[in-house]
């Protein structure tokens, strides 16, 4: 029976419902999927509804009401920028702690950005950057999540990067320690896109509360002009090999989309190949729908649902062999 469903479930990638999306078909079929079926739980990564949220059609607020009631997942990971000035306003985490309470979403993370680079060499620049993150991890506890995202940007010599990196998370985990938060660092541009360097980073801290959040895409290491984002990328690690060096440090997983073709397939990332990856490493958490593709064909609404569609349907296959 397994065997003839897996061929079932491969002979579906013929088939063509004339869209972009998943088929009919393949809709109706992950609609009896549920979490029982699969080896990972889904969550939604606010970064996924970033153009609403900056051009102010969404707050963050109101995003685990829109996690729950529009895609039918009770897991959030949020981005800091888009509540960058309430981390230490008790009432505004309070009023978010009761509306997900209410709607049953488990908070899982923050995603922090723009609070000073943890790579810098320059110790007073790097202390600052690590101070500022403090909050974030005080602001993780009151909300219940059990983690924050960080990024490794910085400035000098790999190896001073390096030693720059293993500072700030030792410091970053010892802190997280007694809060009871995780500090994990994604690949997301620069070294910390070169899974073999981070690898050793997690291996230098060697920490309980430090890890990685492996992410299906970001693997540009260097990119035109040396700029961080959006330019053309002129150096990429294999990014299957990097989710596999860094699953055995990885607290959460990061499910990047960008498109699907007419039979559901992510058009950049072959998800069969990177599921059994997660799934071989023995990981059974969450994983995060971050879809940033455009705005053309549904935008980010029907790159959520496809996204998790896909994530649904392959993995119950991946369950099921």
């Amino acid at each position: 029976m397994r065997q003839n469903r897996r061929n079932f479930l491969k002979n579906l990638t013929l088939i063509s419902a004339g869209t972009a999306f998943v088929p009919t078909f393949v809709t109706s079929l992950t609609a009896c999927i549920n979490s029982d079926d699969i080896f990972f739980d889904i969550s939604l990564a606010e970064w996924s509804l970033n153009k609403a949220l900056f051009d102010g059609k969404l707050t963050n607020m109101k995003f685990p009401e829109v996690a729950k009631n529009e895609f039918g997942i009770d897991a959030v990971e949020y981005v800091n920028q888009f509540f960058s000035d309430k981390a230490k306003d008790k009432a505004y985490l309070s009023e978010l702690n009761q509306r997900c309470s209410d709607l049953g979403v488990k908070q899982l993370l923050i995603m922090v950005d723009d609070e000073g680079d943890l790579a810098v060499t320059d110790d007073t620049d790097r202390q600052k950057a690590i101070e500022n993150h403090y909050k974030w991890i005080e602001a993780a506890n009151y909300l219940g999540c059990h983690s924050i995202r960080v990024n490794l940007f910085g400035d000098g010599p790999k190896s001073e990067q390096k030693a720059a990196s293993v500072d700030s998370l030792g410091q970053l985990a010892e802190f997280g320690k007694d809060a009871n938060v995780n500090v994990l660092v994604e690949n997301h541009g620069g070294y910390s896109s070169d899974a073999q360097w981070l690898a050793d980073v997690m291996k230098q801290v060697n920490m309980d509360h430090c890890g990685t959040l492996p992410d299906f895409g970001n693997f540009c290491i260097k990119r035109e002009g040396g700029a961080r984002w959006e330019a053309p990328c002129i150096e990429e690690y294999d990014k299957y090999k990097g989710v596999k060096e860094l699953m055995s440090f990885a607290k959460g997983v990061s499910a990047k989309s960008y498109g699907f073709d007419e039979n559901g397939s992510e058009t950049t990332i072959d998800y069969r190949k990177m599921l059994r990856i997660v799934h071989d490493a023995g990981y059974h958490g969450y994983i995060g729908i971050e879809y940033d593709g455009g705005e053309e064909n549904g935008g980010a609404y029907q790159g959520i649902r496809s996204t998790k569609k896909l994530l649904q349907w392959v993995g119950k296959e991946i369950a099921e062999q």
